[in-house]
């Protein structure tokens, strides 16, 4: 496993890091032994970052994390995890001192933890990056022993330029994968001249880019990919990275043609995020084991040719930006 500089942290990170949502909830069931196996896996895969959220099963997630880590021992990976969306109603007046920081006492105990890491705001309202004062509120905490360093998760790569404008965000959550390409037009290069963290969220679009999924697939009830296809629960582009269904199925096939002998289409996609040396860190969600294991072995895999990138450039500016690179 290959280990990246995570910005102005003095940290640095697996590029393969372990995403932490489908072992909290919003997935479907994922039982607590698969969900713990799944950890095992991605640790001993040489996986040295964890992204998890204070919402991902309510705790649940934050939780199996400590349990993992009390299992094994020795050296604790990088644990980054996120606040805000406990919020009801999601608004910017709640990003008080108060609430940020109950927030980030109740994220210390679930982690068994005395200071956090990194925690980053959970895709904030649109008005929190134009509030100096919460920006503020971070550095207290961070002040206070805490939270070590802090940053955030962005829906549209317009609240990735802002956030970055404040001088102690560290670093930036965003979706980049084959579907979104919008990033590395301008945003990456910002965070390379600041030397500010990339977390690559989303990477394989929901489950898409495996490449394993039909016009048939099923999602169960409590699926996202089952309720949030148009964004009835949440932003739209955190299911299917916002492209229609019908239309990234067909694009995948486009896709599959271009995948190395001896690699799978996952691996493949997780590579193609890797060629962009402004992302820190990937963070694949896993079921399993197997798939942790699988998410792992991307790291090995050689550096797509120049063809094959501007191959997946084209098919990008021909099927998929008309859908996603002007909303996101």
């Amino acid at each position: 496993m290959k280990q990246r500089t995570f910005g102005r942290t003095g940290s640095t990170v697996s590029e393969i890091g372990f995403g932490a949502w489908a072992i909290g909830g919003a997935w479907g069931d994922v039982s607590k032994d698969d969900a713990k196996a799944a950890l095992h896996a991605a640790l001993d895969s040489g996986v040295t970052f964890i992204d998890t959220a204070d919402v991902y099963g309510d705790g649940r997630s934050e939780q199996l994390i400590a349990e993992v880590l009390k299992e094994r021992g020795g050296d604790k990976p990088y644990v980054a995890t996120k606040l805000g969306r406990r919020l009801s109603p999601h608004v910017a007046e709640g990003y008080s001192k108060q609430n940020l920081t109950s927030f980030v006492e109740r994220s210390l105990a679930n982690l068994q933890t005395d200071c956090l890491d990194l925690v980053q705001l959970h895709c904030p309202p649109p008005a929190v990056y134009y509030q100096q004062e919460v920006f503020g509120y971070m550095d207290d905490l961070m002040k206070a022993g805490k939270i070590r360093h802090y940053g955030v998760s962005v829906e549209k790569v317009e609240e990735a330029l802002k956030a970055i404008e404040y001088p102690n965000v560290q670093s930036i959550q965003i979706i980049y994968n084959i579907f979104r390409q919008r990033p590395a037009s301008l945003f990456f290069a910002e965070a390379k001249k600041r030397q500010v963290g990339v977390i690559a969220r989303v990477p394989l679009s929901s489950g898409l880019l495996t490449g394993k999924m039909t016009a048939n697939t099923a999602f169960a009830a409590d699926d996202h990919r089952a309720f949030n296809r148009n964004g009835e629960a949440f932003d739209k582009g955190e299911t299917f990275s916002g492209v229609p269904y019908d239309v990234a199925l067909e694009v995948v096939e486009e896709i599959r043609k271009l995948v190395p002998a001896g690699a799978t289409m996952a691996e493949f996609a997780l590579r193609w995020i890797l060629m962009e040396d402004a992302v820190s860190t990937v963070i694949p969600g896993a079921r399993n084991a197997a798939q942790a294991q699988a998410n792992s072995r991307a790291s090995a895999l050689p550096a797509l040719s120049a063809d094959t990138m501007d191959a997946l450039r084209e098919l990008y500016r021909n099927r998929i930006a008309q859908y996603v690179h002007h909303s996101w």
